[in-house]
């Protein structure tokens, strides 16, 4: 089913990077092998999450997304703040791009916090699961009917003093594209009164060279894109965390949506420059 509201991305198999210097057979095998491996200790993870709270759960969760992300053969780095939430438990709105299944990871690696997903997700073997052990929303985009539920429950969760995140565009664009950030989701913010923090996802090699090669596109199947990955050498995935935007400095969604996109324009324009993090599995690293 199809409606006017449901979001639409014209990048397909054409935007596809085939030139991107990559790793032979037996490395892409290791990394299918250590992935699947770092997904089913996170079975395991789910366990303790029964048992963890706070800081605890946080930082188990948040070392098991960098490693599974590192698995398949990506770094992370951070620019800007190393957390989305500056004060603790205050709610925040945390507003990004969407370009690749690896979005998911390397925003958790950052910091854990509630997604709203596209109802699909939660189907994945194993990684559907640990996703939805996260805590994350799942919004059925055919229907309708069910988005006030879905903002009034993100809207609780902001008061509460969650960390909320939402894909802004609706649906994966090349990375070198993007789409029109939809207001819908933004009113959850206006009505729990808490700030938007956007921020802006990147896929690079290692020459800092963007690349497509990530994006989960037009009629692409996870297998796919997971072949992809994991063939490419060199992938770096840039998580630019930027200023928060107050509460009260928009009135209505749509000028709130507004706001967000410009800022995050910034940085896909390459406007916006900051020292950045080098995050690994044992140590965070800073550079200029």
């Amino acid at each position: 089913m199809t409606h006017a509201w449901m979001p639409h991305s014209p990048c397909g198999a054409g935007c596809l990077d085939h030139s991107a210097p990559g790793v032979g057979a037996a490395r892409a095998a290791f990394r299918l092998a250590a992935a699947a491996t770092v997904m089913m200790a996170g079975l395991l993870v789910v366990l303790c999450l029964l048992v963890l709270r706070g800081h605890a759960r946080e930082s188990l969760l948040r070392q098991w997304f960098r490693t599974l992300l590192r698995a398949f053969g990506a770094r992370l780095r951070v620019h800007g703040a190393t957390r989305f939430q500056e004060t603790e438990g205050r709610g925040v709105l945390v507003v990004s791009n969407h370009v690749s299944w690896l979005d998911e990871l390397a925003i958790d690696g950052v910091q854990p916090i509630r997604l709203v997903a596209k109802k699909d997700i939660r189907d994945w073997p194993v990684l559907g699961r640990l996703v939805t052990a996260a805590r994350t929303v799942y919004l059925d985009r055919e229907r309708l009917s069910l988005l006030p539920g879905t903002v009034a429950e993100l809207a609780g969760a902001l008061r509460d003093g969650a960390a909320v995140g939402i894909h802004a565009e609706g649906t994966t664009w090349c990375g070198l594209a993007a789409g029109r950030y939809r207001p819908a989701l933004f009113q959850a913010a206006l009505d729990a009164g808490v700030p938007v923090r956007p921020v802006v996802l990147r896929y690079r090699l290692g020459d800092g060279s963007p690349t497509t090669t990530p994006a989960f596109v037009g009629t692409d199947t996870l297998a796919d894109s997971i072949r992809r990955v994991v063939r490419l050498r060199g992938l770096v995935v840039d998580v630019h965390v930027l200023d928060e935007i107050a509460p009260g400095r928009a009135a209505t969604r749509r000028e709130l949506a507004g706001l967000a996109q410009r800022e995050a324009e910034r940085v896909l324009d390459g406007a916006l420059t900051r020292p950045h993090i080098r995050l690994t599995s044992t140590q965070v690293e800073v550079e200029r």
